[in-house]
C-alpha cells in the first residue's frame, strides 16, 4: 500500500502546472493509464458463511481489504459528447490475494473487465478547489480466473486538470455481478490515473484551435483570437494600416515618428515636429510658409515668393513683382517706371520743332534723322510713358491742305520711330493743321517754326 501512495506522490509532481483545462469539444478524446484496486468488503452483504461489511464498512481500509497493484494495469479511451456526458471504454486488470471479511489471503487469481461507460459531468455548481466531479454509469463484462460475468457499473469520480491537456482522476464504482453461481461477488472498483487529452486542431500551431481562431492559416496571438500583430504595437495586422511597422491606434497602426499628431505617411518632414497644417513640417519664420518649401526659413515672406520677401532691386518702393521697371527708379503711380519731367518734355519738343520739314512736304532726308535719333533716346528711358505726336504747319496753303499735311507730318515721325523700336501701342499721331502756331505767320522764320512736331504724355 506504500507503493500506491507513493505513485499518486509521483503523479502530482510530475504534471501539476497552473494552466488547466479539461477534456472538451477542442479536445474531444481522452486516453488514460494508471493503476486500479479492487475491494470486494463494503458491498452490503453481511450474512453467509464468506459474510462481507455493510455497505462503505472500511471503505478505506486500504492495508486489509484492497487488491492493489503497482503496475499500470488500467487504461481507457473515452470521446466528448457536449458539456454534460462524456462516454468511453474502459480495461483493467488485477490480481486477487483477499476477498470478503474474514481478511484472509486466497491463492492468487487473475480478474480482468471490459467496461462500456458514461459520465455525467456535475458541472460549475459542484466545482471546488480545480476539482471536477462527475458521476459513472455503464456495463461491462468482468474475468475472474475462468469464470466471467456480466456487470452493471455505478459510480462516482473526480478529475484534477493539470495542465492544458493532462488530468488526474480518481474513480470508485460499484459492479454488480449476475452470476451467484459462481465465485465472483459484487465489488468495488477504485482508480488513479493520469488522462491525457487530445485531437485538436491547431492548423497554424498557435496555441489556439482552429474553431476559435479567426486566421487559422496564420500563427497569432490569443488576444486577437489567433491572428497575427506582426510590428508587435498591439493592432491586429487585418485593423492595421502599417501592419510591418509599430504605430498608434488613432492612425490604424501606422506611426508618427516625431509625435506631432501627423502620421509619418502624410508627414512631409517625418523627423521633424510640425503642424497638421504645415502637413507635419515646421514653419519656422511663421510666415505660413513650410520650412521644407520656404527658401528663407528664418526670414517671413509670401508664399508665392516661396517664403522669402518680395525684392524692390531699384529702392523705388515698388516692389519687383509689380515693378514694371524693376531696374530703374520710379513711381508708385506709374508701376514703378519713370514719367519724363517738364524738362524732358521741353526737350522733346525742342527736337520737334527743329525737323526741317520743307514747304507743304511730310518727309525728311536722311540727313535729318539724327535729330529724331535724340527722341528715340529719350522715349527709351520711359518704356512705360505713352506718347502723343502732334503734327502742325504754317497758313501757306488752303486750310483743307494743311490740316491734311500735319497728320501725315506727325504719322511720319511716328513710323520712323516705330522702325527704330519703340512700341507702336506707346504712341499716337494726331494733327492740328494750322490751327496752333508757335509763331506768327507774317514772317518766313516764323512759317518755318510753324512747321513742326510736338509730343506730349498721355496721362
Amino acid at each position: 500500500m506504500k507503493k500506491f501512495g507513493k505513485l499518486i506522490l509521483v503523479f502530482t509532481v510530475l504534471f501539476y502546472v497552473n494552466s488547466t483545462l479539461a477534456q472538451d469539444k477542442n479536445n474531444q478524446w481522452q486516453v488514460s493509464f494508471g493503476t486500479n484496486a479492487v475491494d470486494f468488503h463494503p458491498v452490503g452483504t453481511d450474512t453467509g458463511d464468506n459474510a462481507t461489511g455493510h455497505w462503505f464498512s472500511e471503505y478505506f481500509n486500504i492495508q486489509d481489504n484492497w487488491n492493489t497493484q503497482t503496475a499500470i494495469n488500467s487504461m481507457s479511451f473515452s470521446r466528448y459528447a457536449n458539456e454534460k456526458f462524456n462516454f468511453g471504454l474502459r480495461g483493467s486488470l488485477n490480481q486477487i490475494t483477499r476477498m470478503g471479511d474474514e481478511r484472509k489471503r486466497i491463492s492468487p487469481k487473475r480478474i480482468a473487465s471490459l467496461d462500456v461507460f458514461v459520465d455525467y459531468k456535475l458541472g460549475d455548481g459542484f466545482k471546488f478547489c480545480n476539482i471536477e466531479p462527475y458521476l459513472e454509469g455503464g456495463t461491462g463484462y468482468t474475468w475472474f480466473g475462468s469464470q466471467k460475468s456480466l456487470t452493471m457499473n455505478g459510480g462516482v469520480g473526480i478529475n484534477t486538470p493539470l495542465s492544458e491537456k493532462v488530468s488526474l482522476k480518481v474513480n470508485t464504482a460499484y459492479k454488480h455481478a449476475f452470476n451467484d453461481m459462481q465465485d465472483l461477488q459484487a465489488h468495488f472498483q477504485h482508480s488513479l490515473t493520469l488522462a491525457i487529452n487530445f485531437g485538436g486542431k491547431d492548423s497554424d500551431k498557435d496555441g489556439i484551435y482552429d474553431q476559435h481562431d479567426d486566421c487559422p492559416q496564420e500563427p497569432g496571438l490569443p488576444e486577437f483570437n489567433g491572428c497575427p500583430d506582426n510590428d508587435g504595437d498591439g493592432i491586429e495586422n487585418s485593423k492595421d494600416a502599417c501592419p510591418d511597422t509599430p504605430g498608434l491606434i488613432e492612425f490604424q497602426g501606422c506611426p508618427d515618428t516625431d509625435g506631432d499628431g501627423t502620421q509619418d505617411s502624410k508627414d512631409a518632414c517625418v523627423n521633424e515636429p510640425g503642424s497638421i497644417e504645415m502637413n507635419g513640417c515646421p514653419d519656422s519664420d511663421g510666415d505660413g510658409v513650410a520650412d521644407n518649401i520656404d527658401n528663407c526659413v528664418d526670414v517671413t515672406g509670401p508664399s508665392e515668393n516661396n517664403g522669402c520677401p518680395w525684392p524692390d532691386t531699384d529702392g523705388d518702393t515698388v516692389l519687383d513683382k509689380d515693378d514694371e521697371c524693376p531696374e530703374v527708379p520710379g513711381l508708385v503711380s506709374n508701376n514703378g517706371c519713370p514719367q519724363p519731367t517738364k524738362e524732358v518734355m521741353d526737350e522733346l519738343n525742342a527736337v520737334g520743332a527743329k525737323v526741317p520739314f520743307k514747304l507743304n512736304k511730310s518727309d525728311f532726308g536722311k540727313e535729318f534723322t539724327t535729330i529724331l535719333d535724340i527722341v528715340f533716346g529719350i522715349m527709351q528711358k520711359y518704356p512705360t510713358t505713352t506718347f502723343v505726336i502732334e503734327g502742325h504747319t504754317d497758313t501757306s496753303g488752303p486750310k483743307a491742305f494743311n490740316q491734311k499735311l500735319s497728320e501725315r507730318r506727325a504719322k511720319s515721325v511716328l513710323d520712323f520711330l516705330v522702325e527704330k523700336g519703340i512700341s507702336s501701342e506707346r504712341l499716337s499721331a494726331v494733327g492740328y493743321g494750322e490751327d496752333k502756331p508757335s509763331n506768327s505767320n507774317n514772317t518766313r522764320k516764323g512759317r518755318e517754326s510753324n512747321r513742326r512736331v510736338e509730343f506730349k504724355v498721355v496721362e
